[in-house]
């Protein structure tokens, strides 16, 4: 698990976790970990979440925008 860097210091997401084909978030308002994988949320967006999770910036927002219930 990493801890999100959060560079614009307005983020709900406390750290994340990469694998292959998934990406598992956990908010900072909730204990539970959301996993968002190729088959809840499709490879594209995986892999988007991926590259946000590790730039530090837009993780939060891009989850509310496009794949805020498509968690397993």
């Amino acid at each position: 698990m990493h801890r999100y860097a959060d560079l614009n210091n307005n983020s709900g997401v406390s750290s994340y976790e990469i694998g292959a084909s998934y990406i598992k978030v956990w908010f900072n308002r909730d204990a539970a970990s959301y996993v968002y994988s190729y088959l809840s949320a499709g490879e594209y967006h995986v892999e988007h979440l991926k590259k946000l999770a590790i730039g530090g910036r837009g993780l939060n927002l891009y989850i509310n925008k496009n794949v805020k219930r498509d968690y397993e």
